[in-house]
């Protein structure tokens, strides 16, 4: 299934993409996609329902972030091991963890905001796991029964905020809009591999990523497993897997991102995002 959120930000309901192409609004059968709409049983339940049933959403609405509630949004730093390559820095022992503001969770369209002294704000799409059930000292060989499905996500991040200033990486990753997840939520059983997925990035229409999740260094199962040893993952976190490279920061001269610009990325399956950047006022 290919799950979805539609509607003014803050007033989005629940829905799904149906397999002719048309919004099908899920209020009447769960409230949101969040808490224990996301578990394998409430899955299970919605792929049953019989899509032709349900009521069209018309009008080509706005598409918020495919979940809400989300408590944690965690990212994975330099893993993929073409990335760091690009970066001067080794592939880190264990995974490089920070946290991204849920604050930042916006649409999947919704525009990029250059916050007020910027000069350095860059790009990055990745693949997110969405948790679909409490997670807590999961073995890797289980991780994957506590994933409710995938989505792509752009880590927009200000790199003079997040490796100038003094402190932690944080404060250049939690701006808001820094954070565009969707358009679906696509469940495990239409991924059935997250370790092969073509991703790839665009600026003005010029390929500035094209890459896969097979670089990377530290996959789905084993990122799940991991953070659970030190958190418990809730239904509607979000954890963004890292980037190819491609970002601005990498190329010679480094290349940022100015109002005006327009922004599309795209994972395998996973669907298309679209952004245009504008200053904060």
């Amino acid at each position: 299934m290919k799950l979805l959120r539609y509607g003014a930000p803050g007033a989005e309901k629940p829905g799904l993409l149906h397999r002719d192409g048309t919004l099908r609004d899920l209020s009447d059968l769960i409230d949101d996609l969040s808490g224990a709409a996301l578990s394998p049983e409430s899955l299970a339940g919605l792929a049953e329902v019989d899509a032709d049933s349900l009521p069209v959403v018309e009008d080509n609405p706005r598409l918020g972030p495919p979940i809400a509630g989300t408590g944690k949004f965690i990212c994975i730093g330099l893993n993929y091991a073409d990335h760091a390559a690009e970066s001067g820095l080794d592939v880190p022992p264990e995974p490089v963890i920070f946290m991204k503001a849920s604050s930042a969770i916006c649409g999947p369209n919704d525009p990029i905001v250059i916050p007020r002294g910027s000069t350095k704000t860059d790009w990055e799409v990745e693949l997110a796991v969405i948790i679909g059930k409490p997670a807590k000292y999961v073995s890797e060989a289980e991780a994957m029964d506590y994933v409710a499905g995938y989505a792509i996500t752009n880590d927009v991040s200000e790199r003079a905020f997040q490796t100038e200033r003094a402190g932690q990486w944080t404060k250049g990753k939690s701006c808001d809009n820094f954070g565009q997840i969707g358009p679906w939520l696509v469940t495990q059983d239409e991924v059935p591999d997250p370790q092969s997925l073509a991703m790839w990035l665009k600026v003005n229409g010029e390929t500035m990523q094209d890459g896969s999740s097979s670089t990377m260094v530290y996959g789905v199962a084993h990122l799940v497993h991991y953070l659970s040893q030190f958190m418990t993952l809730h239904p509607g976190d979000v954890i963004s897997t890292g980037t190819p490279p491609g970002v601005g920061l990498g190329m010679t001269p480094p290349r940022y991102l100015k109002a005006g610009d327009v922004v599309e990325l795209g994972i395998a399956g996973l669907g298309l995002q679209r952004q245009d950047v504008i200053a904060d006022q």
